[in-house]
């Protein structure tokens, strides 16, 4: 298939009788395209053709295994479309290699294997979850956004929810944002689906996924687990689609057109009226917005039960003053009060943990003198420190052997942000004795054992307690919401929740210390636990600020003549608005096909949400016209709604 947009439309070819048997919609084919063979997919057979021209012959079928299905054919042209890509990159997303070994020694066909009725009790304390599963299996495609309760097992939870699809005949999907929450919900499901369950994950590799993917498409598996791509997986008779934590960053596709699955499973869910489930310990402005349009309903616990199962949590602010009071807690540089809530977990024999934004030593430093960032001289790049004194970038790994402050002229550095193996050493002195446990980077930890001892984690290494910490205690919070994102209040609520849901609940003694000013919105939605409340604020913030989900926005990022040249090609529709050029934002990914020295500018568009796909056509019929008159504008990058805006 060809990824260009001005090719990015079905071909006529004729169908010669040898092939005729073997060539139907959905098989892998060649064709020879301006003189060379390509590989495609046939999609429908004609009895004529409306091409006037000369019609060449299909060279051959690859396989007679029609693995584009025609509705997700449908499903891959309307991703292309809402995002404005070619179908080609999304079918690249959505079937995996052809493995002709494999296609071989695979059972030809099957059924999936029965699964019993699951136990349902534990979902009890959601009052509407028994009539979600109800309406799912009987088609009539209920769509809902589930808070987890506090400390609620969601693996477990999942796995029972797929059960009892899969156990009335059903399919299901199940999409997770990494490969660690795939293997806490593949352990989950094993117990109650057997050989009914397939985990798809690229970690796999290209011949067991193809394999895997191979038993859903001849339906021995009813359902599927698995990260991003799986949202496509080609369940037979599927009824359900959940996609869980869906702000992870994880999520963020890197190849283009750059769909989200949380968006790819609505599109899905609406096309083929199916249910639908978007979970988390959070909630997302984009969840939040499907609840707040009448599209999905909240799946929630009531307000009682949610506060008997959380723990309990106090802000803290950075400056307190008890911090004084004990030099212990000084050296750690903790409050007094997360410092006694730590020590009386310890007494009680109970696992503590210390949540820290960043790993390394001191992941950033700067002047001594006048507190200038230090950079990098080769590539401007952050500069941090090793636990030897030794200054190295953070992007480029060059070491900086003597540094020189370009402001002031100094040549010592004070730390700016205290990662978790500085944090660890620091922790190893306030509370002697007790086992100092690290995760985070490549060393990440799943569980530890029970018994007191200090786990130093970063965001999403956090192990899991089996009996639930006796406290949790989150500090350096401004590097989180200090961040120029968009989102960056958004993911530090998602991030703090998931920490504090590890925690036992108040009445078990679990206690939550977040070194913040509690006056903060963010904070107070810990403190409360009211994540709906935050994102449905956060949403009318956005609705006024004319900001993502409230609207449609698009980035075309490049070098400077390049995005120019190329936003003169958009014929924009009525009511939209350009932003910029501006520097691409720090920490934004450079589009591919550019030299590091190249300089990369970005250019926001935006509309109001009812025009949002009159956009993303603008948008495609810009790089149709770019692509055949062969402009120079090599590594531009088109992204509909993207992750980051600045």
């Amino acid at each position: 298939m060809l990824s260009l947009a001005h090719l990015d439309r079905p071909f006529d070819y004729l169908v010669d009788e040898k092939s005729d048997a073997t060539a139907q919609p959905g098989v892998r084919v060649r064709v020879r395209f301006a003189g060379r063979l390509v590989d495609g997919y046939l999609l429908e057979r004609l009895d004529r053709s409306e091409h006037t021209g000369k019609l060449a012959w299909l060279e051959r079928v690859v396989s007679p295994e029609r693995v584009l299905t025609d509705e997700l054919a449908h499903l891959c042209r309307a991703v292309a479309d809402r995002y404005a890509g070619t179908m080609p990159d999304v079918v690249r997303l959505a079937v995996p290699p052809r493995h002709a070994r494999v296609e071989k020694d695979a059972p030809v066909q099957g059924c999936a294997a029965p699964v019993a009725a699951p136990d349902m009790s534990g979902w009890d304390v959601y009052p509407t979850a028994g009539s979600f599963v109800r309406a799912a299996v009987d088609g009539r495609h209920p769509r809902a956004v589930w808070q987890v309760l506090p400390g609620d097992d969601w693996a477990t939870r999942l796995a029972e929810l797929v059960a009892s699809v899969a156990a009335a005949g059903r399919g299901a999907i199940v999409v997770v944002p990494d490969q660690r929450d795939l293997d806490r919900l593949e352990a989950a499901c094993a117990p109650l689906l057997g050989g009914g369950c397939v985990t798809l994950a690229a970690g796999l590799g290209p011949s067991a996924r193809y394999r895997r993917w191979l038993a859903v498409l001849r339906g021995q598996a009813s359902v599927v687990i698995g990260t991003r791509s799986a949202v496509f997986a080609p369940v037979v008779d599927l009824a359900l689609t959940i996609v869980f934590d869906d702000g992870d960053s994880s999520f963020d596709e890197p190849r283009a057109p750059y769909p989200h699955p949380r968006e790819v499973a609505v599109m899905r869910s609406h096309a083929t009226n199916t249910a639908l489930l978007i979970g988390g310990h959070s909630r997302t402005t984009e969840a939040q917005a499907l609840v707040s349009s009448g599209w999905a309903h909240d799946l929630t616990a009531s307000r009682a039960d949610i506060r008997a199962a959380a723990p309990l949590i106090e802000g803290v602010a950075e400056d307190d003053r008890r911090l004084g009071g004990d030099p212990l807690a000084r050296s750690a540089r903790i409050p007094a009060t997360a410092f006694i809530a730590a020590r009386k977990a310890l007494q009680a024999g109970l696992p503590v943990l210390f949540s820290v934004p960043r790993r390394g030593y001191l992941p950033s430093v700067a002047c001594a003198k006048c507190r200038e960032h230090a950079r990098c001289r080769t590539c401007n790049g952050p500069v941090s420190m090793n636990e030897r004194g030794d200054l190295t970038c953070r992007w480029c790994g060059r070491p900086e052997l003597r540094f020189v402050c370009p402001s002031c002229g100094g040549k010592a550095v004070r730390a700016l942000m205290v990662g978790d193996k500085r944090t660890a050493e620091e922790l190893g002195k306030a509370f002697p004795g007790v086992p100092i446990v690290t995760s985070g980077g490549t060393k990440i930890i799943d569980e530890i054992d029970d018994g007191p001892r200090v786990v130093v984690a970063t965001p999403g290494a956090q192990p899991r307690a089996r009996g639930g910490y006796g406290a949790a205690v989150i500090l350096d919070t401004w590097a989180q919401l200090d961040r120029e994102d968009l989102r960056a209040g958004e993911e530090a609520v998602r991030l703090w929740m998931a920490i504090a849901t590890l925690v036992r609940s108040r009445d078990d003694g679990g206690r939550v210390v977040i070194v913040a000013d509690s006056a903060g919105a963010q904070v107070q939605a810990l403190i409360s636990w009211n994540p709906i409340g935050y994102a449905a604020v956060e949403l009318d913030q956005r609705a006024d600020l004319k900001f993502p989900p409230a609207v449609t926005m698009a980035s075309v990022d490049g070098p400077a003549a390049a995005v120019n040249a190329f936003c003169d090609l958009i014929e924009l529709p009525p009511g939209a608005e350009k932003l910029g050029p501006v520097p691409l934002p720090a920490g934004v990914r450079r589009p591919a096909g550019l030299d590091g020295d190249d300089d990369v500018e970005r250019m926001l568009l935006r509309t109001p949400r009812a025009v949002g796909r009159t956009l993303a056509q603008a948008l495609r019929t810009a790089q149709v016209v770019r692509n055949a008159r062969h402009d120079d504008t090599a590594g531009i990058r088109v992204q509909i709604d993207p992750p980051t805006i600045g």
